[in-house]
């Protein structure tokens, strides 16, 4: 009996503090936060493009800028609550990004039926699409390492929500950066490689957060 208690003592003297784990929405606003210092420090760097206060009177623009921040709030609140094995009993918040970019893709529809006469084609193509792959680089990585501090049951959609949470950062910043007003050129190579990049999310989640 008196090993026991021993034992039990022992074992009460070793007790650590576990620091609990941040609230989903908590992560998900340091995560937006984060990503905004980013997004803003590379502005200033770049520049923005010379046309931004025209282009913030143009209805259209105002319109696609806002729907991809809807991509960019939903997929961080997403990222945030697959990263927990429960999800925080929020599945209907997991879905936050479908129901953005269902609005998204009418948004961007819309404007292409709106740009008549079409704007001229930038003499550059697949050149954007890199551009926009290296700035979502270094928040993809930071996601992916934030993610693996936490246990998630979904690795596949976890990878995938997180790589198109760094995409959106990279494509709001190339649509502030660059001068160019062709719906069909941004559609093209700006937000269909976001199909690549969730894809390939699914492979990462798969290697990285699978526990």
């Amino acid at each position: 009996m008196s090993n026991i208690e021993d034992l039990i003592d022992k074992l009460a003297q070793d007790t650590t503090t576990v620091k609990p784990a941040p609230h989903p929405f908590a992560l998900s606003a340091k995560w937006m936060l984060t990503a905004a210092v980013y997004l803003a420090v590379s502005l200033m760097i770049s520049g923005p493009r010379f046309d931004i206060e025209t282009k913030l009177h143009d209805f259209w623009f105002v319109a696609e800028m806002a729907a991809l921040l809807g991509i960019f709030f939903a997929t961080s609140l997403s990222a945030a609550l697959l990263s927990f094995p429960d999800m925080h009993q929020k599945r209907r918040a997991v879905l936050a990004p479908a129901v953005a970019f269902v609005v998204f893709i009418g948004v961007m529809f819309l404007s292409w039926q709106a740009d008549s006469p079409p704007a001229p084609l930038p003499r550059h193509s697949f050149e954007c699409s890199m551009m926009i792959s290296m700035l979502s680089l270094l928040p993809a990585v930071w996601t992916f390492f934030q993610m693996r501090k936490f246990a998630s049951t979904h690795s596949l959609w976890a990878g995938s929500i997180a790589m198109l949470f760094a995409f959106s950062i990279g494509a709001i910043w190339l649509r502030l950066d660059e001068i160019n007003d062709s719906i069909i050129h941004v559609i093209e190579w700006h937000y269909l490689p976001m199909i690549a990049a969730g894809l390939i999310g699914m492979w990462l989640g798969k290697r990285f957060l699978k526990w």
